[in-house]
Parts: structure tokens; sequence; C-alpha cells
């Protein structure tokens, strides 16, 4: 038996509410992603007898661009994503188009464990304990100095921090 006129109209509804839905999630996926940063705070860090120099991304916005829809990345330059608080941090890299590295750091400046990143990927990479420091390079880049978990960053951002402990 086929279906009544009123339950065709159901179906249809339906149909078209889905449609509608899917449509509107494909459509904010292919939102443009922001053009890159390059006004952030920086500052250089030590790292062993490397140093690098990092923009700051201190506020919610700044951390949720990150180094999204860079073509390249100086080879001794990199971002240091801070957290008001300490918790587990993961990143990903949707519109981010180069492999990157990320060192979860503790406030004394620990690397508590490194990740690597491939571009364009939802693949959450996360701390093994809470962070507030994020230090994004070039992927490869820690590894090529030396540095891994364990390993110790000295700069400002860190000299601050250490301060704000002690009180």
């Amino acid at each position: 038996m086929p279906p009544t006129l009123p339950t065709m109209k159901k179906i249809l509804a339906s149909g078209i509410l889905a449609t509608s839905l899917i449509g509107a999630a494909a459509q904010a996926q292919n939102i443009a992603p922001p053009p890159p940063q390059s006004d952030l705070p920086r500052s250089t860090l030590q790292l062993g007898k490397a140093k690098l120099s990092v923009q700051i991304a201190s506020e919610d916005r700044e951390r949720a661009i990150g180094l999204m829809s860079r073509t390249s990345l100086p080879a001794d330059e990199g971002m240091l994503f801070v957290f008001p608080v300490a918790d587990t941090q993961c990143f990903w890299m949707r519109n981010t188009l180069i492999p990157l590295s990320a060192a979860f750091v503790a406030d004394d400046g620990r690397i508590i464990n490194l990740a690597d990143m491939q571009p364009l990927s939802d693949e959450a990479h996360c701390s093994a304990q809470p962070v507030r420091f994020v230090l994004e390079a070039n992927q490869g880049w820690f590894a090529q100095h030396g540095i891994k978990a364990g390993s110790r960053i000295t700069g400002s951002p860190f000299a601050a921090s250490g301060k704000q402990k002690k009180k």
C-alpha cells in the first residue's frame, strides 16, 4: 500500500530539512581560513645552544589562528602559545599548510612531550600533563637541535612564570 499524502509530505519535509542541514554543515567547512598573523609580540627563547625567535599568541583569537595559512616558516622561528591556566592542551593542523612540531611545556620551561603534526590534519596532539605553554616550530627543528622531553627552555615568558610561581 503506497504512503498517504500526509505521510508523503512528512517524508518530503524531512528530506528537505536533512538536505539543508547537510548543506549548512558543508558550507561551514568551506569558510575561508584567516590570513596569517604577523603582528604578534615577539621574544627569543633559548633551547640548549639553539635560539628560536617566536611570536607569542596569548589571546583566545591569536591562539585559535596560530600558524594557519602560512606557506612557510623561517628556519629558526616559531610560535609560543600561552594559556591562562595549566590544562591538557590539544592541537590540530586544520588550515595549517606546513608540517610542524609542538613542544608541550611546563611553567618552569621543561618540555613535557613533543609531537610531530602533519599539515591540514584534524588529528589531535595533546600534552601528556597539564601545561600553560605550547611551542610550535618547523617539523624536525627540535630533533635537529637535540631537544627532547625533559629539555629546558629559557626566555622571558618562562622567567615571568617562574617569578609568579615563587610568590
